[in-house]
């Protein structure tokens, strides 16, 4: 019965032993090389199957005490990796299965995507006259390449609008600019 509760969400080829958990957060971390939000890093190997979320929840509070990743903002709970969990990575990433690698390779890159697509985006909900809308900017460094301003039904619904968005927001410019150039 616990072994079904430390599997919840964990695919087949996923990781149920703690050491190979944290490995994987510093292989990641490493891979990355960016401060990672705790959350983003959870949710990813959860969705993904590779491991439960409580289990890496903890594993990231266990390396952050033994010094292998340190916290990078506290504003948005992210960490990087150390010297310390480099050397691990580097050393113990051949105890890793190559399915595992490379699902883990796959998060990297969405993650570092989501980081360019976050820092070439901006964000804003307004409210005028008591209605509710979210400007979503494309940046060309400071400036901003594109705005949409869109008419929100709630508060909630921003933040869905926003994931979106920045899952791809250069396939959204791109569309656009298609739609209104052809």
């Amino acid at each position: 019965m616990e072994n079904d509760a430390a599997s919840a969400g964990v695919r087949l080829g996923g990781l149920f032993n703690t050491a190979e958990i944290k490995i994987l957060i510093c292989y990641i971390l490493n891979s990355v090389n960016e401060p990672v939000p705790a959350t983003m890093l959870v949710n990813e190997l959860h969705f993904e199957g590779i491991a439960n979320g409580f289990e890496v929840s903890d594993a990231i509070v266990s390396l952050n005490n033994s010094g292998h990743i340190k916290l990078a903002n506290a504003d948005d709970d992210s960490y990087v990796v150390t010297e310390k969990g480099k050397e691990t990575s580097e050393t113990l990433k051949t105890s890793l299965s190559l399915i595992v690698k490379n699902r883990a390779f796959a998060i990297a890159i969405r993650l570092l995507a989501r980081f360019k697509n976050i820092k070439q985006t901006s964000f804003d909900v307004v409210n005028e006259n008591g209605v509710p809308y979210i400007v979503c900017s494309v940046l060309d460094g400071d400036l901003p390449l594109m705005s949409i301003k869109l008419l929100l039904s709630d508060e909630n619904q921003a933040s869905c609008i926003k994931e979106r968005f920045l899952d791809n927001p250069t396939e959204i410019y791109k569309t656009i600019i298609e739609k209104l150039t052809k």
